[in-house]
Parts: structure tokens; sequence; C-alpha cells
């Protein structure tokens, strides 16, 4: 561990200025001052049983304290591994700031990895405590803990279940934390100690990339990288003290690390968790949050909703909204050629205001004043939707490698298909291959324990190579066009971005996910996930039987209604671009599969080789 820890140290890709935020450079003492000035203002809240449950900065502070003493008193100390597997709560960052403040290395697992790949994590970052949220996740781990010898400890959060159990390794959290109130009275100053003793140039904590091309590497985030992050955050976000956000994306993700750790440090968000995974978006509609960061299958999914539910509606109420779209196109497209819209007359702007306001208010985003999207292409017509509900969805860009945030597209500056401009203090450039360049004190430490991957990623000038190619238009806008490993070049010598095409393929409210196929190919064809809600529906509407899922993808009315999507968009398509032949997946794939990460993301190698067979059947002749 320590010679990952000095290479975190003594990063080549730092400047010899220390950033800082309030006056302070490691996050430990931002969180420390923040806790003390907004004390009794709330800092998160949880929703249990049906009723939020609020948490103020000073109880935020003396949970973390109390946990930190916890685990000091069971021999922990600076460079010792502390590791969270569980849904996101507040505990998750009890125990993360925790362990920040003691010079620990904290790392988070998706609850959805199997016993292997959580094995692998645990091996990999050496973790002596590990808390976990409930009986499924002890499980996963009592099958492999006698494989990870270094595991000393594990805190389950939830007794459901374990009421009766016993286990030498075993304890609860709730009598983990009372155990550290009770050293509070006597080693409070243990904690203030370790707090003031951590480094801007040391290692905050451990974020394992999601696995798109192999085992998943341990990304080590310097407390210098989120001090300068916290410097930026009022840069993309229109926010203030006692805003409320609600955190919903897997917290061992940096994005969601940030929004729901760093960001409300920055800024004073009040964090919301939902109960559980499956009530999100009726928490969305209960908290009206000021910010939201998602990916595109969320605000996908937000737009989706709206459009179920308009096939339900009452005629006036889809005359309505229909009506109001199109007297917002105009104004849309005026907006995204910064042009001035030509005015509607007194009843028509009745109608479109009160048609978005209760789109808006039907999806909970009623006061959203910061709204972005990244991590993965955004369809423009996506865009175009919620502009027309009088929502600015900015794009950002940003890695792992880079602690989040790189790139962001300012207020007003809305152009489609390029994610904004460079953050301050923040390199940009292209090189070969147009590959995208990112030079700062966001860029992280290397990869933990892996100096030949982070030789590859880090050049002798502390230049990150993302793997991504791109372009800067002369207004400084970055474009990503795609990963380059995943570019296709077809067997007549054509390159093709396959992302483009996915994106504007998975805007269609039937399809889920897409796969473009092409690499010395003599044309596209594509795997398509069909989304099973809105095709179910459809088939309802349609009176066309199934049984179950692969039976409705194998429906004749079902390949017609997607190859018609497929055309859609194929006219927006340059010839050689567009899709020539195309299958449907048969299973319903989930975050436990094979072929997706934790992210959702599809592994591009394993769909190709676990449907290679099917993929044939789209080129004979």
């Amino acid at each position: 561990m320590e010679k990952a820890q000095d290479m975190a140290m003594n990063s080549i890709n730092k400047s010899s200025s220390t950033p800082s935020f309030l006056g302070l450079d490691t996050p430990a003492r931002v969180f420390q001052k923040r806790c003390q000035d907004w004390a009794d203002l709330p800092a998160l809240r949880h929703k249990k049983h049906g009723l939020w449950q609020t948490v103020t900065w000073q109880q935020y502070y003396q949970h973390a304290q109390s946990v930190g003493l916890a685990l000091m008193n069971m021999g922990l100390r600076q460079g010792d591994g502390v590791c969270v597997l569980a849904e996101n709560r507040p505990e998750w960052l009890y125990v993360d700031m925790a362990a920040q403040c003691l010079g620990m290395v904290g790392n988070g697992i998706y609850p959805t990895s199997s016993p292997k790949q959580l094995q692998h994590i645990l091996l990999d970052s050496g973790t002596r405590v590990l808390f976990v949220e409930n009986q499924e996740q002890l499980d996963k781990v009592l099958e492999v803990s006698e494989d990870c010898p270094e595991l000393q400890h594990i805190v389950v959060m939830e007794r459901e279940g374990l009421r009766e159990f016993m286990h030498s390794k075993v304890s609860f959290f709730d009598d983990f934390l009372k155990q550290g109130e009770a050293l509070v009275a006597t080693q409070a100053a243990l904690f203030e100690k370790g707090i003031a003793e951590t480094r801007s140039d040391a290692l905050a904590f451990l974020v394992y990339t999601s696995g798109t091309t192999g085992a998943p590497k341990g990304a080590m985030i310097l407390n210098s990288n989120l001090v300068f992050q916290l410097s930026l955050a009022t840069e993309y976000l229109d926010v203030a003290v006692g805003d409320k956000s609600l955190s919903f994306l897997p917290l061992c993700h940096i994005a969601e690390r940030m929004a729901s750790v760093y960001n409300p440090l920055a800024a004073g968000l009040i964090v919301h968790f939902p109960e559980n995974a499956s009530t999100v978006f009726n928490d969305i509609r209960e908290v009206a949050p000021h910010v939201v960061f998602a990916p595109p299958r969320f605000w996908e999914k937000m737009y989706s909703q709206i459009e179920l539910f308009m096939r339900d509606a009452v005629a006036p109420a889809r005359w309505m909204y229909r009506t109001a779209q199109s007297l917002g196109a105009a104004e849309v497209e005026a907006r995204l050629n910064g042009q001035s819209a030509k005015g509607t007359g007194l009843i028509e702007s009745a109608i479109r205001w009160l048609a978005m306001r209760n789109v808006r208010v039907f999806l909970g985003l009623q006061n959203v004043k910061t709204a972005l999207t990244g991590a993965a292409p955004v369809p423009p017509d996506l865009i175009r939707w919620y502009l027309s509900c009088d929502i600015e969805l900015r794009e950002a860009f940003g890695m792992t490698e880079t602690t989040g945030f790189c790139t962001a597209t300012p207020k007003g500056g809305i152009r489609l298909g390029w994610a904004g401009i460079k953050a301050t203090g923040t390199e940009i450039r292209i090189g070969q291959n147009n590959e995208v360049l990112i030079r700062g004190h966001n860029v992280f430490g290397g990869y933990w324990n892996m100096p030949d991957k982070t030789l590859e990623a880090l050049d002798e000038e502390g230049w990150l190579h993302t793997g991504d190619c791109g372009e800067i238009d002369g207004d400084g806008y970055l474009a990503i066009k795609d990963r380059i490993k995943d570019i296709l070049i077809t067997s007549g010598g054509k390159n093709i971005t396959p992302s483009h095409i996915e994106s504007l393929l998975k805007f269609s409210p039937y399809i889920t996910d897409a796969v473009v196929i092409g690499d010395a190919r003599k044309y596209l064809s594509c795997l398509i996930m069909i989304d099973l809600e809105h095709v179910a529906k459809y088939a309802q509407e349609h009176q066309i039987p199934y049984t179950d899922f692969s039976s409705l993808t194998r429906r004749p009315e079902i390949v017609s209604l997607v190859q018609a999507e497929v055309e859609r968009i194929n006219a927006q398509l340059a010839r050689v671009e567009q899709i020539k032949d195309f299958r449907i997946i048969s299973e319903l794939l989930t975050a436990e599969d094979d072929e997706l990460t934790p992210t959702m993301k599809l592994k591009r190698k394993v769909i190709a080789t676990k449907y290679a067979d099917l993929i044939e059947t789209m080129y004979r002749a």
C-alpha cells in the first residue's frame, strides 16, 4: 500500500501550487469548517418507512467522528483500507468522511457486484474493514472472506434477518456507532489531530473503474484533486445554501461521489437519500430538487414517463401537450441558434406555460436550476425536448481520472453535440489520433498498484491520455466523438463513430440500448435491446399476445415496430452510417449480467463474443 501511496504523493501531473478552498487545502479540513459554520442547518435527509429524517451538519460531523474513533479503536491507522458495499444512504457518507479525516483509504463497491468482483476489489485495495448494507451483501462477503486475508472485520448496517446471527468477524452498525460515541468523551482530540495531519498531496480514496475493458482498476483520487473541484463547483452549479439534491446514482462512481459529498461541501446542498432504488422517481416528485445530475439514460426515462402518461391521458390533456410542444419548437431552435424567438399570442403563451408547468411538476423538476448530463452521448432531440419544457439540460464531460467534472456547458450556452468549455485551471488539447488530453489539479494520482497502467495514462509532461477522440472549436467548446478503441472501420475504409448512432437509437421510447456492429464489414448492423415498459404497453394497445420477454422480442409486430424506429433514425444519417440490418436481444439484461457494467454500460467485447452467431446472421449472403 505504501508504494501506491508514494505514487499518489509524487504524481507527475501536479504543479507546484496547492489548490485551496476557503483557504483550506484538504477536504477533511473543509468538512470540519462547514460542519462548524453550518452546524444547525440540514445536511442530509433519508427516507425511512415513508418519512424523511434530517441530519444536521453538526450531527453529520459527530457521526463521522464516532465512526472514525471506532475504526481507530480497532487498530486502523493512516493508509489502511476501509470499504463500503451499500446503496446510497447517510452511513455511506459517515464512513467515507471518517476515513478521509483520519487518512485511511476508502473505496466503494457496487451493490450489484458478484462475490468474485467483490473479492477482486477487497484483495486489490487491501481492505481491512468492510461496511455492508444488509444480509444479501453479507452473504456475498462471507462467501469470499476466507480468501481475503487482510479483511479483519465486517460491519452490517441493517439487522433484518440477522438478529440471531453470530460471527467472530461481524458486528452491526448501530453498536459500532455507539462504541465510537462512547470514545468521543475521551478521544475526540485524536480525530481532530487526524484532520490536522491530512496532507494536500495524500491519497483521499480509491474509485474503481467500472470494468468495460477488463478487471476494474483503482483510480487514486488525491486530496488536492478534491479541493480543486470544490473551488470550481459554482462554475457549473447554479445553487444556493439550502437547495436540494437527490442521491440515487451509485456512490462508488466518481460522479455521484462528487455530487453527494463534495458539491454539498462547496455550496450547502441538502442531500436526500431515497428509501430504495425503486422509489427514485416518486422521491424526486416529493423532493423537487434544485440540482440534478444524471446520465442520458435517466433523462430519457423521464421523457418516456411523459410519453407513456400522455398515451393514457384524456383527449384535452393530449391536445394541450402536443400544442405546447408545437408552439415551443420554434423558440427552442431559436435558442439553439442564439437568436430571439418570435413572440406568440397571449392564449398560445398561456397554453404552453400551463402545459409545460404541469410536465415539470409531474416529473418533480419544477424547482430545477441546474440540470446536467454526461457519461454518454446525448441525443439532440432529448436536449430539444427538455428545452421545450423550459429546462436547460446542459452537457458535461469528465472521467474517474479527472475526479469528475472537466468541462461543462455554460448556462445559456447549449450547443448540440458539444460538452461545454474547460474548467478554470484545466488544460485540454487534442493529441495524436484526435485523442483528448487533459492536464490540471483535477487529474488523478495514477492507478493503485498498477505503475504500468499509470504510465500509459499519464505522460511525462503530466497529460492524461483519455482514450476519447474529440475536437475543440474556436470558442473552446469540446466535443467527444467516441472512445478511440470503439471507432469502427468498415471494409470500405470508412471511419464510423458508433456512439452517435446508438444515442439516436436510444432516444426512441421503444429502445433501451443498442450496439452498432460493422468493424471490417461491408455495412453496419445493430443489436438492440427493447424497452420492456413501452413495448409491453404497445403490445397491450395492439392486442399482441406474448408470454414472456423473449417471446415479446420475437413477435413480428414488435420486429416491425423496431424496424420503423431504425428507418426513422437512418433518415437522419449519412448513407455509410445507416443500419442495414438489426437483431433484437431476447434477454432482459440487468447490471448483474456480464454484458453490462454496474453503471449500465454495454461491454462491447462481451456482446461481440456472446452474440457472435446472432451477428453473423446479419452478414450471410
